[in-house]
């Protein structure tokens, strides 16, 4: 008979291993002698410890599930509770109810791990749902298209919850998606067809603008150009494919006119400038004129100079004020020269003057009189209305006068 301090094998060859329950058969040995079964059973000994060492690492160190290392555990028992070993068989029992303990522990921790996520994608699935809602009624079409993408991103990255809720979630994530989808549909559609209609607008524009650029009719032509400008910017844009070359058939059509009437304003330009010049010369030569000595004389210059001012033709719009006014001065100084020698020489227009002088007196007095009764009678817009005809009585009244004192001169 052989025996170690955990097992002996018999006369027989019967294995026994120790327990705290008394011996345990292990099996029967009849290939060796009795050192060779021992050591054939603690070697399985060996391979049970070694197997739950191995098991003990991957609880710890993988992400083994707690189904499968269960699965091993009970695997493992089941061959210490047959006896198939020889050595601490219960010490091995204890190292697996530990493992079990373990196993557990973070069965329950992966379980609360799982409902955090859980909540926590809850959570986050609300808040996109919340978002796409709100980006639903968004008018910012390109960054709310590009932001509700995203948006199915984050989603397909966030784990499942259970099927009702998931479900809830997406059918209101999927409807805010199909709404903003609609109302975007909608307004490009409406878009399309105000653009459509400024196309149709803009070709007629443009139309126009090609059958005006070879007209010399050059301030119509360039008012009407400007009134089909103003049209061109309230007709919106046309579609992107026919915008730029509407627009530069448009612009061209104005350019060719323009142009045109550019050249032929610069040649009138150039006339005129010229023509400004001689007239000038002549205002030199009228000035001369004054003031007058020989009436007949200065009358008769005058003609000619007049004459050959009329032949020359447009001076710039400008600078017409300027030289016509000089001209007007010297030939008012003619008219005036002419008045005082026609009252010097026409005793009937002194006899006329005086009497046009009375009369305009007796009107004046007329008319004060009948504005103090106005007055008196408290009717101040009838004495008003008095009042502003005797200012132009008075007025004529003063030039008469003032006419009469040059034949007494």
């Amino acid at each position: 008979m052989s025996s170690d301090p955990w097992g002996r094998v018999d006369e027989t060859g019967t294995v026994y291993v120790r327990t705290s329950d008394g011996e345990k058969v292990v099996g029967s040995w009849q290939a060796g002698s009795p050192e060779e079964a021992l050591a054939y059973f603690e070697r399985k000994y060996e391979g049970l410890v070694v197997e739950i060492g191995l098991l003990e690492k991957r609880v710890k160190t993988t992400d083994l599930s707690a189904k499968d290392a269960m699965t091993a555990i009970d695997h493992i028992r089941g061959q210490i509770d047959e006896h198939h070993a020889v050595g601490d068989l219960e010490a091995l029992g204890k190292r697996l109810d530990a493992l079990v303990t373990s196993v557990e522990a973070r069965r329950e921790e992966r379980k609360a791990q799982k409902a955090k996520q859980t909540d926590e994608a809850r959570h986050a699935k609300e808040a996109l749902v919340v978002e796409a809602e709100q980006l639903a009624q968004s008018e910012q079409w390109r960054a709310a298209g590009e932001r509700l993408r995203a948006l199915v991103d984050t989603w397909k990255g966030l784990p499942r919850l259970d099927r009702k809720s998931d479900d809830e979630l997406w059918h209101r994530f999927s409807h805010a998606r199909s709404a903003f989808s609609k109302r975007r549909k909608a307004h490009f559609a409406a878009l399309d067809a105000q653009r459509e209609v400024a196309r149709q607008t803009k070709e007629r524009l443009v139309a126009e603008a090609e059958s005006l650029s070879g007209s010399t009719d050059w301030g119509p032509t360039a008012a009407r150009y400007r009134d089909l400008m103003a049209e061109w910017k309230a007709a919106g844009r046309a579609q992107r494919e026919h915008e730029e070359d509407l627009w530069n058939r448009f612009r061209g059509a104005q350019d060719i006119f323009f142009a045109a009437r550019s050249g032929v304003f610069a040649e009138r330009d150039a006339e005129q400038t010229e023509n400004l010049k001689l007239k000038e010369e002549l205002a030199v030569e009228a000035e001369k004129l004054v003031p007058v000595t020989d009436l007949k004389a200065a009358r008769g210059a005058f003609r000619s100079i007049n004459e050959r001012w009329e032949a020359i033709g447009h001076v710039p719009r400008d600078a017409r004020p300027k030289v016509e006014g000089r001209m007007h001065a010297v030939e008012r100084a003619i008219q005036e020269a002419e008045e005082a020698e026609w009252r010097r020489t026409n005793p009937e227009a002194r006899a006329r003057a005086e009497g046009l002088t009375g009369q305009l007196q007796a009107a004046v007095d007329k008319l004060r009189t009948q504005i103090d009764a106005a007055r008196a009678a408290g009717n101040n817009a009838k004495a008003d209305k008095l009042s502003r005809e005797l200012e132009g009585r008075q007025a004529l009244l003063d030039q008469a006068l003032k006419g009469l004192e040059e034949f007494g001169g």
